[in-house]
């Protein structure tokens, strides 16, 4: 697909405006240049203003588009799309591996929330994540990553990208600037971490990685899963933003699907009819779900507010009990006021906690008396669904690291992973997880008695 083809596609119908600006700012341990500060507009207000897509007969929502192939008036027009002449900014559209009108409309919802120039959905976030470091590396290149990465990201980085791809990836704590430098090769095409890790909720210094990485060349892909509308990466220096849209997104546990989100040549050229990874690899999403996630995005933001309003008064409230508790809301979190310079206001530090409870053996005893007996969340993986879903993260979603690798990203065998829901009164639930600490004994009983 030429440049021209690639352009035809998605820079008219899938960009939803120039990136937007930051007004300047001498804050110096943000450390942020005049091209990574910018005028910005909030992700919530963003969605507000984008373009909108009505139904085929007036309908206030869009007609979901289910063929897989279209249909052309005249046999010249098959040869113009194929050459690129036409493409979905005036209504043609060839296959819907290529493009789909319902797909493209999230992923323009996707674009305006993210602040990118364009974006385009997949059919799960991995697929959304390996796609688009295949479009930007080619064999023989390497890559720099966190070492605190979702245990399926990094299992692609260290042994499958190797064995398959001629891709290579040198892991390092990204709050060691120095360490992230000296990781930095000629060969090297991105530095990939997470906004905020999986599952330690370690906050990433966006502006800072993005600086170094620019310097030399390279291209920063950062994924937002752990925390939609909360924090808006491109804003401080990122490349591209990749999301799993099974999470927060989704909000119902029902749907797999991704997204990744960036410039419109790139979203362009992984759109190519020769050379594309979207396109060649094909993680094509349903417009089924394009159309039920389209549905679901107006409302993240108050769905997030409430997940990051409970988080925050359940950790505080741990906190207070003595627990060991991981949350980027408690001053006491390493990273708190760099989190409190990224986010986007009014949005709250995520609904992500944890709990270090140091043995899996006391941490399967947690897990088992939330679910079994108090009631308070659920035993699954995943995140973002409207009741409290938990894990230890050692033996569920971080078991690819080896135990070596689980040390050094400062897993611990205890260590709880919760994504708190929304169901049930703050105080109702709170008393079921006060429930089950006392019960085991890992707080006193005259607990249940302290405000």
């Amino acid at each position: 697909m030429s440049s021209k083809d690639a352009k035809a596609g998605i820079v008219v119908n899938g960009v939803v405006g120039q990136k937007r600006t930051r007004e300047d700012s001498d804050d110096e341990d943000m450390k942020l240049d005049c091209e990574v500060l910018r005028k910005w507009m909030d992700p919530v207000q963003g969605l507000a203003n984008m373009r909108r897509e009505f139904g085929e007969h007036g309908g206030v929502n869009m007609s979901i588009e289910a063929s897989t192939t279209f249909t052309v008036m005249e046999p010249e027009t098959m040869s113009k799309l194929f050459e690129g002449k036409l493409g979905p900014d005036r209504d043609f559209y060839i296959y819907s591996r290529h493009y789909n009108p319902t797909v493209l409309n999230l992923s323009r919802q996707m674009a305006a929330m993210e602040g990118t120039q364009a974006a385009y959905c997949t059919a799960s976030g991995m697929s959304a994540i390996s796609s688009v470091l295949t479009q930007l590396c080619n064999s023989g290149d390497h890559i720099v990553a966190s070492n605190r990465l979702y245990g399926g990201t990094h299992a692609l980085l260290a042994h499958f990208f190797p064995r398959k791809n001629n891709i290579t990836t040198t892991f390092v704590d990204v709050a060691d600037v120095s360490a992230v430098k000296e990781a930095i090769r000629p060969s090297t095409k991105v530095l990939y971490f997470e906004s905020v890790s999986n599952p330690q909720l370690v906050v990433a210094n966006i502006p800072v990685l993005a600086g170094v990485a620019h310097e030399k060349g390279v291209k920063v892909v950062v994924d937002n899963t752990f925390a939609p509308i909360i924090m808006s990466p491109i804003r401080y220096g990122a490349d591209v933003v990749v999301h799993s849209l099974t999470k927060f997104i989704s909000g119902s546990s029902d749907i797999i699907a991704g997204a990744v989100c960036g410039p419109a040549d790139l979203i362009s050229s992984m759109m190519g009819l020769t050379q594309g990874a979207l396109m060649l690899q094909g993680p094509t999403m349903n417009p089924q779900i394009a159309f039920q996630l389209a549905m679901r995005l107006p409302h993240l933001e108050l769905r997030m507010k409430e997940h990051c309003d409970r988080a925050l008064i359940y950790s505080r409230r741990l906190k207070k009990l003595g627990m060991k508790v991981i949350y980027p809301g408690l001053e006491e979190h390493p990273q708190h006021n760099l989190m409190k310079k990224l986010l986007n206001e009014g949005y709250g530090f995520g609904g992500m906690l944890c709990l270090d409870l140091e043995s899996t053996e006391i941490a399967n005893d947690l897990l088992r008396h939330l679910q079994n007996v108090s009631l308070f969340g659920l035993m699954a993986v995943s995140l973002g669904y409207h009741d409290t879903l938990m894990s230890c993260s050692g033996s569920s979603t971080s078991s690819e690291l080896s135990k070596e690798e689980q040390n050094s990203a400062g897993i611990s065998a205890g260590l709880v992973r919760m994504s708190i829901g929304f169901t049930g009164s703050v105080e109702k639930r709170w008393s079921q997880l006060l429930d089950a600490l006392t019960s085991l004994k890992l707080v006193p009983d005259s607990a249940k008695w302290l405000d």
